[in-house]
């Protein structure tokens, strides 16, 4: 695993930059054979797309996918599949006063102490936007995962606050794909008021799977929650991540937590479908933390290279809330998780 791959039979590589000529990634390891659904593929990609949802950036790309290798008349050949999205609307003078000073909450000062330079135009390889060639090959990951009958599938189920108690997760056609109509107005609201105040704030996103059968993952350094979280923390709005009824496990008796089991099946899921670091053939459960936005439109304090303490205002358009726009990619890195997980376990042709 390289420092800008992840997985070893199914082998996602990305590259690129924010401000850039554009994003790409490079899948190596694909079954061969398989029909790839352009048009669905477009459709995860607008979910994320910059300037799609209008609790998101003002930022408008198209992200439109260019299929540059590994597919032939609609088939993809099992050679490397390589795919770009061209950078069409950049500002780069948004960031032209960050040249000498720090964002905080921002990877400027850890980059520039690891490598000397950095890309101050929205942060290079530490942007949001790299996540955009995760969820083409996410997208990718979904479809022939969707041909094994496992599905993927999330949505913001917190924003600060306000708390979805619903998963009608046939009703996600809400800005945030959020399971809970009620709370996501309340949510909307929450959001366009922090915006208002040039603010930002966190929530969690909550990710589901459905369709897994018992036997994945493996039972020491391998734990199938181990390799997901490991996935979804590279995500970097992500702080946290937890399985089934995860952190309130602490407060709970085993009597309470055990997923008992009769011969008609398991009587509850509060380990999120994962037993001794393997699926169990449940539900997958999994919730991440999402960070408020780092950018934000206050003044705070920073340090220059000269390490003297200065006040900074960010300018720029930026997502108020990063939940609504990473649901898609929450979904792509579990869906890639698992594709590299089965194709290990089962060959490329199961």
């Amino acid at each position: 695993m390289g420092h800008n791959s992840f997985g070893s039979s199914f082998t996602v590589t990305t590259f690129g930059e924010s401000h850039g000529q554009g994003l790409g990634v490079i899948i190596d390891g694909i079954q061969s054979g398989f029909c790839l659904d352009i048009e669905q593929l477009q459709r995860e990609m607008s979910r994320r797309r910059p300037g799609a949802n209008p609790l998101g950036t003002e930022r408008n790309e198209q992200d439109e996918l260019v299929i540059l290798s590994g597919m032939y008349e609609g088939l993809t050949t099992g050679t490397p599949l390589a795919m770009i999205l061209y950078n069409t609307n950049q500002r780069s003078y948004d960031y032209s006063n960050l040249k000498d000073v720090f964002r905080p909450g921002h990877a400027d000062w850890t980059f520039f102490k690891k490598y000397g330079v950095r890309d101050i135009r929205g942060g290079g390889r530490s942007s949001g936007r790299e996540t955009s060639a995760r969820v083409a090959a996410g997208g990718v990951a979904k479809q022939i995962l969707a041909q094994k009958g496992i599905a993927i599938f999330g949505g913001t189920v917190q924003v600060g606050p306000v708390v979805a108690t619903k998963r009608n997760w046939e009703e996600c056609d809400n800005a945030l794909t959020c399971p809970d109509k009620e709370a996501a107005i309340r949510m909307a609201a929450l959001i366009d008021q922090v915006r208002s105040e040039k603010d930002s704030i966190g929530g969690i996103i909550e990710c589901r799977v459905t369709g897994l059968p018992a036997g994945l993952g493996e039972p020491v350094f391998g734990k199938l929650q181990a390799l997901l979280s490991h996935a979804v923390m590279s995500i970097g709005a992500i702080k946290g991540v937890q399985f089934g009824d995860g952190f309130a496990c602490a407060t709970m008796r085993g009597s309470q937590f055990n997923d008992q089991r009769t011969s008609d099946g398991f009587l509850s899921n509060h380990s999120g479908g994962i037993l001794g670091g393997i699926s169990s053939g449940q539900e997958v459960i999994l919730q991440a933390a999402v960070r408020p936005t780092a950018s934000i439109g206050k003044s705070q304090q920073t340090v220059d290279k000269q390490n003297k303490t200065t006040d900074l205002l960010i300018e720029g358009r930026h997502d108020p809330c990063i939940c609504p726009r990473a649901v898609v990619v929450v979904e792509a890195m579990v869906a890639i998780t698992l594709l590299d997980l089965w194709y290990t376990a089962f060959g490329k042709q199961k």
